[in-house]
């Protein structure tokens, strides 16, 4: 004998099948939301093939976060690592921004520019991709 009740193991399975409800990952769910992934991921540039003032849409993973002064004005700097190479991405005026932070995904878009042999993204729409929940 385990030393259970009938009526405790009744009690945690109610509670365990109502919890299960909010539990991500059900198939239904993880498939919206890998097209919804995909959907964001049409049309960016792999870094690699990016160009002198060209306007392109990259993602990637963001490798460090500093915040870098440029001529006296507060610049938080990313480097976005794609696989095919990385990039700068620089926002002008801003010490932080909630949710940038190395290991975090994110599409960006605007006009690149080379800066001393490296190619940067100033002041980029972006948009912060969900955590990878395998990850971390």
């Amino acid at each position: 004998m385990s030393g259970v009740h009938d009526s405790e193991k009744r009690s945690t399975g109610r509670i365990r099948r109502f919890l299960d409800r909010f539990a991500p990952g059900d198939g239904v769910s993880r498939q919206r939301d890998e097209q919804a992934a995909e959907e964001a991921l049409r049309g960016c540039t792999k870094i690699c093939d990016c160009g002198d003032r060209q306007i392109v849409k990259v993602t990637g993973t963001l490798r460090t976060v500093t915040l870098r002064p440029r001529a006296g004005v507060p610049a938080l700097e990313a480097e976005l690592f794609d696989g095919s190479d990385s990039l700068d991405v620089v926002w002008l005026g801003r010490q932080a921004i909630a949710g940038i932070e190395p290991g975090r995904t994110l599409i960006a878009s605007g006009r690149i520019a080379m800066n001393r042999g490296r190619r940067v993204l100033f002041n980029p729409k972006y948009e912060l991709r969900p955590w990878d929940r395998s990850n971390g």
